[in-house]
């Protein structure tokens, strides 16, 4: 019971020794890889960047406690910032008092949310978000997030939030750009790339971060309107409980509802791909229990919204990650870091976080995917196209719905008209065997209707209907009632409906069937069927 409730109780049991070089190892490499990105998506998400250190401390040291991925890397990660971004800054001012209060609330929301959905075993209810919606929407936030930091790079706060109204006001204003700043960005997203190509074991993001606030701080370059991080506050905030309000809850509620299901499926994603590759399972509703609250627990000491993220989970594995204690090491040296070293962030510029930024969310561009959909199947390409566009031109929140609205009518008009097709029997004019390859309920039974009847009409010398009903596996009452009609409709023929299964003849039991239809429903196979009309056939010559 204890291991249900606390999962860490289990792997806290079977600790070994020799696994504690590899935990320690990869919770000091994602720490040090951590520290700048928390604080780049932090600004992202309109928060002062020590939020973001804030937020790698007690989600991390909750999640490992009641996760039950033993690689997952959780924190502030790019979507999730933009999300929070986009919900809270048409509300309030972000980076006043009261926008941080209402992200608080808003990270308690979350939590809540992922909770009661864990608890509820509601895990199922992502797999209505698509890979085809969920690429495209990852990959028009990506572009959208890196757009975003063009003001940092370019030295002049840009007003729109529009990817195409920004890059609009960019090149009006192009000569009121900080070159310096200028410099300092793109000098840093080359190192960063370069890096991870020539030496993928030196942490890019910390390199960065190193060189440019030295280089800020030797050359005086904030004199030269270079923006900087500037005082970062020392220590750990003290427990406190979020502000909440009716009117604040109403408005915050479709934010918290989009980043919980978003930022779940990109930690179940991630979670997945490292426990197959260990060979152990991890259960969606314990991991939605888990980051719920990792989020709760957040909201009480200034964070903001965290999940399980792609690159740091992967370093975390590379690095030789055995158990949940290598999160709790980066806690405590992120911890460490905001009692001893935030004065060395004083110089870091803004330019650099956008950088870091920038590089990060590149990879999340999955034009390959929309490829492969559009090859595989028009629609699914299409639908990543329609929430692509969508994210792209109207906005985050309503892309993500449109998107999947969009899914879902594709989903119900493939079931609506499900395929009937016709199985040619050689040498037999006299007998129409037809295979429904659908489950029958009130909205497709209409067209299953019509289908056979259009298809009867073409074989006029048909005596027999043979249904095959092997690739049915339910039906509803109003399935079951217009197949009676059917029966009627076709009176000139001897129906047969032949391969249901249990659950299906079952149903058609209950409307009386085995009474009134008893020789339509005595054959298990089409061979039967064909056998039985065979010999009928021939009695009568």
């Amino acid at each position: 019971m204890i291991k249900k409730l606390i999962p860490a109780t289990e792997w806290l049991a079977t600790y070994h020794k020799k696994d504690l070089k590899g935990d320690m190892t990869a919770g000091i490499i994602v720490a040090i890889m951590l520290v700048p990105q928390g604080m780049a998506y932090a600004m992202l998400a309109g928060l002062p960047p020590v939020m973001g250190l804030y937020a790698s401390v007690i989600p991390l040291i909750i999640y490992a406690l009641f996760g039950t991925s033993r690689h997952l890397a959780v924190g502030p990660v790019a979507m999730v910032s933009l999300l929070v971004f986009a919900g809270v800054s048409t509300i309030s001012e972000p980076g006043t008092e009261e926008y941080i209060s209402l992200v608080l609330l808003l990270m308690l929301m979350i939590g809540i949310i992922q909770f009661a959905m864990g608890i509820l075993r509601l895990g199922f209810l992502v797999n209505f978000l698509s890979q085809a919606v969920i690429s495209g929407f990852t990959s028009a936030a990506a572009i959208i997030i890196g757009f975003s930091q063009l003001k940092h790079l370019l030295g002049f706060h840009i007003e729109s939030d529009n990817v195409f109204l920004m890059l609009w006001e960019a090149g009006r204003r192009l000569s009121e750009m900080n070159l310096v700043a200028f410099v300092i960005g793109v000098g840093g997203i080359i190192l960063l790339l370069t890096l991870k190509k020539i030496a993928p074991k030196i942490p890019g993001p910390l390199a960065v971060v190193v060189v440019s606030a030295f280089a800020v701080y030797f050359f005086g370059l904030e004199e030269k309107g270079v923006q900087i991080v500037g005082e970062v506050p020392s220590g750990f905030p003290s427990f406190s409980v979020p502000t909440v309000t009716k009117e604040a809850l109403v408005a915050l509620l479709p934010t918290a509802l989009t980043i919980s299901f978003i930022g779940f499926m990109e930690s179940i994603a991630m979670g997945k791909v490292i426990a197959a590759k260990e060979n152990y399972k991890i259960d969606p509703n314990r991991e939605l229990v888990g980051l719920g609250l990792a989020n709760v627990g957040g909201s009480f000491f200034s964070g903001f919204p965290v999940t399980g993220g792609f690159s740091r989970s992967a370093v975390n594995y590379q690095a030789g990650a055995r158990t949940p204690l290598a999160a709790v090491m980066t806690a405590f040296f992120i911890f460490i870091t905001l009692l001893f070293f935030t004065d060395w962030f004083y110089y870091l510029p803004q330019a650099t976080l956008a950088a870091i930024i920038m590089t990060a969310v590149y990879g999340l561009i999955d034009l390959k995917e929309a490829k492969t959909l559009f090859s595989v199947r028009w629609l699914d390409g299409f639908t990543w196209l329609v929430t692509f566009i969508a994210t792209l031109t109207l906005g985050i929140e309503q892309g993500i719905l449109i998107g999947a609205a969009f899914s879902i009518v594709v989903f119900l008009g493939k079931s609506a008209y499900p395929a009937i097709v016709e199985v040619d029997v050689p040498k037999r004019s006299k007998v129409a065997v037809f295979r429904i390859d659908s489950s029958l309920y009130f909205a497709n039974i209409g067209h299953v209707e019509e289908k056979i009847c259009q298809l009867l009409d073409k074989k006029r010398e048909a005596k027999w209907l043979v249904v095959d009903f092997s690739s049915v596996n339910s039906v509803d009452a109003i399935a079951v009632q217009s197949l009676e009609q059917l029966l009627k409709t076709c009176d000139h023929v001897e129906v047969f409906f032949v391969g249901m299964k249990d659950s299906v003849k079952k149903l058609c039991q209950k409307a009386g069937w085995e009474t009134k239809y008893q020789n339509e429903l005595k054959f298990q196979t089409v061979n039967n069927a064909l056998q039985h009309i065979t010999t009928k056939n021939n009695e009568k010559e």
